[in-house]
């Protein structure tokens, strides 16, 4: 089918800033033929699964056709289960956020009543509720659908499966004759069609059967995280597998941005890919991840499409995706060529209702994992260290380094348990290490943008306590270069980005190996050695 934008639909500018910020960039299948057909006013029978945006091919006719100046009901979706209708409200008011007036409210049974008929008898134009629920207020008549004009009913089957067939209709028949009436449903049994034909008027069918969708030869494991953590957690989590290439999915443009600025702010070699870069930046940031120059590519669903790198050995759900088949593509771009692959989600609160919707389509196990501590990271870390350590014992000459170590060990006093320990922690990247000094050539440093300036990587940041003005005044004065000479100096947590005239790049880092900076020995190095 072909690929429809939002502003093809017909939607209204306020709410495709809604859908802007949700992060969606083109309407799924169910949503192209839905949408129109529900704001020209007809009646419809959408068949889909779980997953497929539904809640977006309803909600968003039902928000343009709400008066904001009319504090009536006017909308009301049916479903099955409370946390659906906190989820569906969830997503109204999102896709609502730049509207004005709007109120929508969720009705359920396990929350109390009193505070229900406090919120409605504020005016609320968009109900979001359980059957019995909305039962219980009709009777009261807290509820009234005199002015009602859309009614949608989610997961039909469900509901009727679950035995609200006779509330479903005392619902219907107290609504108004003129009123249009949306049934989704993911099976389309005896029951089903006849609500349709007794409630509905020249209803359209919409059809979008999902192809079924396999995840073979990958482990996908889940944590429960806070909002506020879930940048650490990822951060412990690219830490403990140190994936060779690994990819980060958000859901939105911004999300996108926020986390690759704030990666890179940590440390790790990271770029982000969504559809607002320009073709020339996206070839940039592709090639830098193909060629390893790029660990972590942090992308949206859409902008990932056509990425073609088999050896991804992770791939990261920062945002649980909107939609299932999202998850299928995002994960299967790990495991490929026969290896196997991993995949983590994050999942903060309800969200975990919305993995378990996908546990359900793929046919497959996500399994909740405690989120690794510190000690876990440092253990796992230094697994993988010793491994590399073994595989070189078994199949490397040694004997020449044996010397060297056993007459360090003989004079120095220590023990080789010492020395060992001490490597471990210097491999893993804990301790200050100088590298071995080497010529680098002009073409392994990174070009800073600047004609003649060359850029340089150094292991200090703002978390040592240091300053742009140390970094410039160390290099100033221990390399007599005059301090105009040295170009932008990028500072982030960990780590600084400085530029000097390429023709004194490699005298620079020779001299300024053997300094300090904040009283710490530093390493310093070409930037894309990185």
């Amino acid at each position: 089918m072909e690929v429809m934008k939002f502003d093809e639909l017909g939607i209204i500018e306020a709410i495709q800033k809604g859908i802007a910020e949700m992060g969606f960039e083109e309407a799924s299948p169910i949503q192209a033929e839905a949408i129109p057909a529900l704001l020209s006013g007809s009646d419809i029978i959408g068949q889909a699964q779980t997953g497929t945006g539904k809640t977006a091919a309803f909600g968003i006719p039902m928000l343009q056709k709400i008066d904001p100046d009319d504090k009536h009901l006017q909308g009301m979706v049916l479903c099955p289960t409370r946390e659906l209708a906190i989820q569906v409200a969830d997503e109204f008011r999102k896709l609502s956020k730049f509207m004005h007036g709007i109120k929508v409210l969720p009705i359920y049974g396990g929350q109390e009543i009193s505070k229900q008929i406090r919120s409605l008898k504020g005016g609320v134009q968009i109900i979001i509720g359980t059957p019995g629920r909305v039962m219980d207020h009709m009777r009261r008549r807290t509820i009234k659908l005199e002015h009602l004009k859309m009614i949608v009913l989610d997961e039909a089957d469900e509901m009727l499966n679950m035995g609200f067939r006779e509330d479903i209709e005392t619902i219907l028949k107290d609504t108004p004759e003129e009123r249009q009436t949306a049934l989704f449903s993911a099976t389309m049994p005896r029951a089903i069609k006849d609500l349709a034909k007794k409630y509905q008027k020249d209803a359209k069918l919409i059809k979008v059967v999902k192809k079924e969708l396999t995840v073979p030869k990958i482990n996908q494991y889940y944590y429960e995280v806070s909002q506020k953590n879930k940048i650490e957690v990822l951060c412990r989590l690219i830490d403990m597998y140190n994936p060779k290439l690994s990819l980060v999915f958000c859901n939105t443009k911004r999300q996108v941005d926020e986390l690759t600025s704030n990666l890179q702010g940590r440390g790790y070699f990271a770029e982000g890919l969504h559809g607002d870069l320009k073709q020339v930046q996206r070839d940039r940031v592709m090639n830098g991840f193909r060629n390893g120059k790029t660990d972590i590519l942090v992308a949206t669903d859409v902008a990932a499409r056509g990425i073609d790198v088999d050896d991804v050995e992770a791939v990261y759900n920062y945002d649980v995706p909107q939609d299932a088949e999202y998850y299928v593509h995002r994960i299967g771009r790990t495991g490929r060529a026969g290896r196997e692959g991993r995949a983590f989600t994050l999942v903060v609160g309800r969200e975990v209702y919305k993995l378990k919707e996908i546990e359900k389509y793929t046919r497959s196990k996500v399994i909740l994992q405690p989120i690794p501590s510190i000690d876990d990271v440092t253990s796992v870390k230094a697994e993988k260290v010793l491994e590399n350590v073994k595989d070189i014992i078994d199949t490397q000459d040694l004997s020449k380094y044996i010397d060297i170590a056993e007459t360090h060990i003989n004079n120095e006093g220590y023990t080789a348990l010492d020395l060992v320990a001490a490597f471990l922690k210097m491999n893993m990247g804990e301790g200050n290490i100088d590298l071995e000094e080497e010529e680098f050539a002009y073409s392994d440093y990174e070009s800073s943008g600047k004609q003649g300036m060359a850029r340089l990587f150094i292991n200090i940041g703002k978390k040592h306590k240091a300053k742009t003005g140390d970094i410039l005044g160390a290099i100033a004065g221990e390399t007599g270069m005059p301090g105009n000479l040295i170009g932008t100096i990028d500072m982030y947590d960990k780590f600084t980005f400085v530029e000097v005239p390429r023709e004194h790049a490699n005298e620079v880092i020779q001299i300024m190996r053997k300094a300090k900076i904040k009283g710490k020995s530093i390493n310093i190095e070409p930037a894309n050695k990185r």
